[in-house]
């Protein structure tokens, strides 16, 4: 067994306890971080590589229940952007060290910027200098981040849904009964994706999304990359029906996330018109028809604003699995760094990166 597949047997379990945490001890912090939110004259949400995905779908329910929120790559905002005066920055980092990441927290706190920070290193200088700080309280992975993803975009997800004033409580109690199914439905999931003929080692590969599952496409894209060493692309599913949609071709992967409530029947149009001309879709989403010609994972039941928490795992499993049809190592990098501490270049191209460690973004 790979340590990638192994982290992803026991996420259902680490996002359980960070959900528990978030509701329990995390309450104070959260609900301090929530008022500071909703307070702000703006709000920024900014992380880098899988913590700039997570906070895709904190923007998404943010903007769903009418809170402007922008979402930056933390070297944009600090090379190119400069913070406004009364804004927060909630900044998404699993470790809090990466060197963009110090440095924007440095640059906000001379500016007397109030930083909310989502970590699961609560000894990092991110967690010890923000004004409030949200631990994801969940293990590290071996190497591509699974449950640490996860847990952090749960974590800004339900920081979002206290800001809006949502009945954080029940939702988090569906949640909590969708994720013990999910456990129990992983290895179904993993046998449809091995055997459904959607896999190809040399297919080009889309991603496509709406609402908060857009962050579940953007993470896949980059899995696809960390796991597989493949190139994939990730797009708003109305985006790719404005120019994109002349590169459909024999062969062409696509990979759809279904909302639970809004569009499905344009865009299960849309997976069965990509059929047609000859692409092999994979549909994953809630009351989906298992009997389609697509391939199809079907979701429990779960609140539609916390769908991606769930939907990640069956690209997570792909991922793994691609590797292992492309032959390719999905524990270890070739070339990314764990830890990135500079900002010139692929880092020192005469070593390889360390066997183990966590991973920084």
């Amino acid at each position: 067994m790979t340590r990638v597949l192994a982290d992803i047997l026991k996420e259902p379990a680490q996002l359980s306890a960070s959900l528990a945490h978030a509701v329990s001890i995390g309450a104070v912090d959260m609900k301090r971080a929530a008022s500071l939110l909703r307070a702000a004259r703006s709000v920024l949400i900014v992380g880098i590589g899988a913590s700039w995905h997570a906070g895709m779908a904190m923007q998404a329910i943010l903007h769903g229940y009418g809170v402007s929120a922008v979402l930056m790559d933390a070297s944009e905002l600090f090379y190119f952007g400069e913070v406004s005066k009364g804004a927060v920055v909630v900044m998404l980092s699993r470790s809090g060290r990466s060197i963009e990441i110090i440095r924007l927290l440095e640059k906000c706190k001379n500016q007397s910027v109030v930083i909310v920070a989502i970590t699961n290193n609560p000894e990092s200088s991110l967690a010890l200098e923000a004004d409030v700080s949200l631990y994801t309280s969940t293990d590290f992975d071996h190497s591509v981040s699974i449950s640490t993803y996860s847990a952090i975009a749960l974590t800004a997800a339900l920081l979002a849904l206290n800001t809006a004033g949502q009945p954080v409580e029940s939702l988090a109690g569906e949640l909590r009964l969708a994720i013990h199914q999910t456990a129990n439905s992983i290895e179904g999931w993993r046998a449809i994706i091995k055997t459904c003929g959607w896999l190809d080692g040399n297919a080009p590969t889309y991603f496509l999304a709406r609402g908060t599952s857009l962050a579940s496409a953007h993470e896949a894209r980059l899995l696809w990359e960390e796991t597989a060493k493949a190139p994939a692309t990730a797009l708003t599913t109305g985006g790719f029906r404005h120019g994109p949609q002349e590169i459909v071709r024999e062969g062409l992967r696509v990979a759809m996330w279904i909302d639970a409530e809004r569009l499905r029947v344009q865009d299960l149009t849309l997976a069965a018109d990509l059929e047609r001309l000859g692409a092999h879709v994979l549909l994953i989403g809630q009351d989906l028809d298992s009997t389609a010609p697509q391939c199809v994972i079907k979701l429990p039941s779960v609140p539609a604003a916390l769908q991606f928490a769930i939907d990640i795992i069956p690209a997570q499993i792909a991922a793994e699995s691609l590797a292992e049809l492309r032959g390719e190592d999905c524990d270890n990098f070739r070339l990314c760094s764990y830890i990135v501490e500079d900002e010139g270049g692929l880092g020192d191209l005469e070593e390889s990166p360390a066997a183990a460690g966590e991973q920084n973004r």
